[in-house]
């Protein structure tokens, strides 16, 4: 009888968590480097279920993944990323582009992901509904430190969050997205449309489309809202496998609606870094008022775009990680006593689909990811 109370038991555990276990038992270091992690997403989940309840908000995002991974059992999930005294996100410095690829066959999306040193991890996903897709964590945005990493079964769950926070990341017809900070500028997009946080946005582009057109289509139907307790606001680059590319940003002076900034036909190449390019603000001067000036935003345009102009947009993939390499940040040590690093160094293959990673300026290690 108690075989079987425990065998009925069993059953139902993986019926409740069937995915949510299976997705856990795929966690791992990558290539020994236990601030590295890689997992092939296995449960289901249900963005329009995320789209009709808006949303929004870093904390409404964690009790909605607490929520669906706990099944009503109470789960404890915490953020890392929060605001100073001031009201401001720490220094957040982020560099993306794309390139034409030397050889002719197709485009690289190249993308730095500069922040205070956080374990990192990668989610392969296979959705029922929705394309497959590679994309890329800041795991301090599902409570993981230096100090918290996923050793045991326990400390893995929060890594299922995962699948809701990307910062940047591919899908399997080679749409790319990724996302830049800009201190006080966070859309508060407010109309009757529902609305959709920082991350999920790009989640649902990861999932659902395959040009920029498509993605910039789906943005016009909901309000893009970022979590001002976070004390950041954000744009976005998308690029396709055809070579489209645009960045999307927000009209903080015009009830925060979506400016759209394409990439010029005559080029090969299209860069973003930390300040605003939409013609009603773009200025070549630093100005806090449109962007980071102490990120050095406009120094790592200059710088990056130099480099791009030079190969005129044309790279092989060494020379897409030297691009990344000119403009990362190595030991940067703030007043605070807080050392900043390029987190994450990705180059996409939009035609291939594959993601070659190289974590916390390690350049002379290079991780490569496919889809499974």
């Amino acid at each position: 009888m108690i075989l079987g109370i425990l065998a009925a038991l069993c059953i139902a555990v993986l019926c409740i968590w069937g995915g949510e276990i299976a997705s856990i038992r795929t966690i791992h270091s990558v290539g020994g480097n236990k601030y590295l992690y890689h997992m092939e997403y296995k449960a289901s989940y249900d963005l329009d279920d995320v789209i009709e309840k808006d949303v929004d908000s870093n904390s409404e995002l964690l009790d909605y993944v607490i929520g669906r991974i706990g099944k009503g059992i109470p789960i404890k999930m915490k953020s890392a990323q929060v605001a100073d005294e001031n009201g401001e996100l720490g220094t957040f410095n982020c560099t993306s582009f794309q390139a034409t690829k030397a050889d002719g066959q197709g485009f690289w999306y190249g993308r730095n992901y500069d922040y205070f040193k956080n374990p990192t991890m990668v989610t392969v996903s296979h959705p029922k509904k929705g394309y497959a897709s590679i994309a890329v964590s800041d795991m301090s945005h599902f409570g993981y430190s230096l100090e918290k990493l996923p050793e045991s079964l326990a400390q893995k769950l929060s890594c299922l969050a995962a699948i809701y926070a990307p910062v940047d990341g591919i899908n399997e017809k080679g749409l790319c997205t990724s996302i830049m900070a800009l201190p006080k500028q966070a859309s508060q997009q407010s109309t009757d449309k529902h609305d959709v946080g920082t991350s999920v946005i790009m989640r649902l582009w990861l999932d659902r489309c395959a040009t920029v057109q498509e993605a910039l289509d789906l943005a016009s139907t909901v309000d893009i809202r970022h979590d001002i307790t976070v004390g950041s606001g954000y744009h976005y680059m998308i690029a396709d496998a055809n070579g489209d590319c645009a960045v999307l940003e927000f009209d903080k002076e015009d009830g925060w609606k979506s400016m759209t900034v394409r990439k010029d036909p005559s080029q090969n190449y299209m860069l973003v870094t930390n300040h605003l390019l939409s013609p009603k603000y773009y200025t070549t001067e630093p100005d806090a008022a449109v962007g980071n000036p102490h990120s050095k935003s406009w120094w790592r345009y200059e710088t990056a775009g130099g480099y791009l102009e030079g190969h005129r947009g044309i790279l092989t993939l060494q020379e897409a990680q030297e691009c990344l390499a000119q403009v990362h940040w190595k030991d940067l040590l703030w007043e605070t006593g807080t050392v900043e690093d390029t987190q994450f160094s990705n180059v996409y293959d939009q035609k291939n689909i594959t993601l070659d990673l190289r974590n916390w300026n390690d350049y002379d290690t290079t991780v490569h990811f496919e889809l499974d």
